[in-house]
């Protein structure tokens, strides 16, 4: 199973920001907690501050009861100082119970909204990104931001504030001194600036990593079946044995920049110390100086010394969410469905649906519109023939059926292009006519590759065509909510997914306000009756992605949730490939009930499917190259028949029009057995 790079495609080369600026866009989720947020960092800051009086304390001990020998006086200090250090634990402890409920409460926030982002960006978003790279970034990412909210937000301002303090306590003291301890102020600057440039690009690298851990941890898990089914857990051990190698090496680096910032960091402070006491000692002898004011002086030199030191760390985790706040407005940032798709300059301007026939424009070329409403098309073989159901006079995109002229689903010259196509590359789907009368079954068929899902796909608006348009009874879907869309149509995929929930729940998806008679009556339609057998019936939960289930159970409940809401428009992409032929046949003798409800366009790979159809459509190399019955198929087009007859090897794109006569006699055998049948 592949793995993606440390830098993986949708996210590579985000725009530069500085951290500041990254954090600055946490501002809108914090603005409800301020009040909390700005409480406890004035607590903390007054914390501080009170364990900043300790030593002037100390001084006037030692100055005092120390130097007059009065036992009095120092258990007066001693009450003194244990009364400042309960006070200065008190605050702190009050801190940490302002900022714990309201960062949760953020947490959760930013959670919800990534979430409910991630069901509102399309479907080529999700095609770009590895789902572990958007988990990393709801978990980990979320979980580091949390801390530095806790934590390096607060204590920033409240180590900057100590040290100013400090430094004016100690000047005022002994300016002398003071400035000895200012001296390693310039040099921790200029470290503390090139270590934050460096450490950045490395959380980031770090952060992406995890990304691609956690993808190939997930796939391995979801598809533990086709490791173990092919013995494949060595290679993919590999596989995750030389990503976590990459990631302890980027940590490493990680380690090492943090190791160098906290070796200057200590290193500097401890040198000025020394020498601050080396020269108040000399200082003291001399009697130039209280032995009580050198001990103020290195007791708060060494209060300062804890805030100065956390500098380094304090700036690696403002930097990791710096970064993580990136990775998480990179997938707010993406652009979400919006309701009504404008339409791009120099789209095609397509037939008008009353039937008349308007100019198509392409590259600033003019072709008329066939008459049929299709221009006329290759014939496998060669030839050429126009596609017209039944011989009639209405084609693709002339008058519609019952209903008016423009009922039912129409595709007027419909394009697509996959947003990451080459530019010079031919569109998925290319100028699709075609039209499917209210009530009607359309099959479509087409071999691998020809963009039948691709076709699919658009009229629910999980993809927007490129050019042209569709429209459901007259009404074009980009200008449709998307809500009322997804009512109208239903949709049954290939893959029959299936959440962690019950049956019941998995099928009334499909429908909000279904009811328990709704739910019996689909399942009875798909010949799901295998429910009722299982430990709680429709209670039963059929875990992560259905695999508790076979191939064919999962694919009955995905055709269950597409019917359960009795939908006006229903696609079904080769909705029974995973059924035994005595199932099938049970499940279309129900489905063509429901289908006689609705308008429907299928998926079929096989003559039992496309024997549900009112109409077949041909879709070969992204065009609709034939309309018809399915026996007038047979009939006119080799390549349905050759297509039908299950004649194709895999590997293999061509058939061999020499075998056209053959290839039909056996659909011919195939048809009259399924209609006996």
């Amino acid at each position: 199973m592949p793995t993606t790079p440390a830098a993986t495609e949708a996210a590579a080369d985000p725009p530069e920001r500085s951290a500041v600026r990254s954090l600055l866009r946490l501002w809108p989720y914090v603005r409800p907690v301020r009040t909390r947020l700005f409480s406890a960092a004035f607590v903390a800051i007054v914390a501080s501050c009170v364990g900043l009086v300790i030593p002037l304390v100390l001084k006037w001990m030692v100055d005092g009861p120390v130097a007059d020998r009065d036992p009095g006086g120092v258990w007066l200090g001693a009450l003194y100082l244990l009364l400042l250090g309960l006070a200065e634990a008190g605050l702190f402890g009050l801190r940490r119970w302002l900022v714990a409920r309201p960062l949760a409460s953020v947490e959760a926030s930013m959670r919800a909204d990534l979430f409910r982002h991630l069901q509102r960006l399309p479907i080529a978003f999700h095609d770009k990104w590895a789902s572990g790279q958007l988990l990393s970034r709801g978990t980990t990412d979320l979980m580091l931001l949390r801390m530095f909210l806790a934590f390096p937000l607060t204590f920033l301002l409240v180590n900057g504030v100590t040290i100013l303090v400090g430094m004016i306590i100690l000047l005022a003291q002994e300016w002398t001194l003071g400035l000895v301890l200012l001296v390693p102020v310039v040099p921790m600057v200029i470290v503390c600036s090139l270590f934050e440039r460096r450490y950045a690009a490395v959380a980031r690298q770090a952060q992406d990593q995890v990304g691609d851990l956690t993808t190939v941890v997930e796939e391995s898990v979801l598809g533990v079946r086709i490791i173990k089914g092919f013995g494949r857990h060595r290679s993919q051990a590999k596989s995750f044995a030389d990503l976590a190698r990459t990631l302890r090496g980027t940590e490493l680096g990680k380690a090492r920049l943090l190791a160098a910032i906290w070796a200057v960091i200590v290193l500097l402070p401890e040198l000025t110390i020394g020498a601050a006491l080396v020269l108040g000692t000399v200082q003291v002898a001399d009697g130039g100086l209280s032995a009580g004011t050198l001990v103020l002086f290195l007791s708060t030199a060494l209060a300062l010394r804890w805030p100065v030191e956390s500098i380094g760390f304090l700036l690696a985790m403002s930097q990791e969410a710096a970064t993580a706040t990136q990775r998480y407005f990179e997938v707010l940032d993406a652009e979400p469905e919006s309701s009504e798709t404008a339409r791009p300059s120099g789209s095609t301007e397509v037939p008008h649906l009353g039937g008349s026939t308007e100019a198509v424009r392409r590259g600033g070329s003019t072709e008329a519109a066939h008459p049929s409403g299709s221009a006329e098309v290759p014939h496998p073989g060669g030839s050429t023939e126009v596609p017209h159901p039944g011989g009639s006079a209405e084609a693709a995109l002339g008058q519609g059926g019952a209903g008016g002229p423009g009922a039912g689903i129409r595709f007027a010259g419909v394009e697509f292009r996959y947003p990451d196509a080459a530019p010079d590359s031919p569109p998925a789907l290319d100028r699709i006519d075609l039209h499917i009368r209210p009530g009607e079954t359309m099959a479509l068929v087409g071999a691998t590759g020809s963009g039948k899902t691709t076709l699919t796909a658009l009229v629910p608006r999980l993809h927007e065509p490129t050019g042209g348009r569709i429209t459901l009874d007259g009404e074009d879907i980009t200008a449709m909510p998307r809500e009322r869309l997804r009512e109208l149509v239903a949709v049954a995929f290939e893959e029959p997914t299936l959440f962690s929930a019950s049956v019941g729940e998995n099928v009334l998806m499909g429908a909000e306000h279904a009811t328990d008679d709704d739910l019996r009556r689909a399942l009875a339609v798909a010949q799901a009756d295998f429910v009722h057998r299982l430990p709680h019936g429709v209670h039963t939960q059929v875990g992560e992605q259905g695999l508790s289930l076979s191939g064919g159970q999962r694919q009955r409940l995905a055709l269950a949730r597409a019917v359960v809401g009795r939908p006006r428009f229903l696609v079904l992409d080769d909705p029974l490939s995973a059924l035994d032929v005595h199932t099938e046949a049970l499940v279309e003798a129900a489905l063509r009930e429901v289908l006689a409800e609705t308008t429907a366009l299928v998926v079929a790979h096989r003559p039992s499917t496309v024997l549900l159809a009112d109409r077949v459509a041909l879709l070969s190399g992204g065009r609709i190259t034939a309309v018809g019955t399915h026996q007038e198929l047979l009939r006119d087009s080799a390549e349905y028949a050759w297509l039908m007859s299950g004649a194709e090897e895999a590997g293999d794109t061509a058939y061999d029009e020499a075998d056209d006569t053959a290839y039909a006699a056996r659909l011919d055998d195939l048809t009259y057995a399924k209609e006996d049948r």
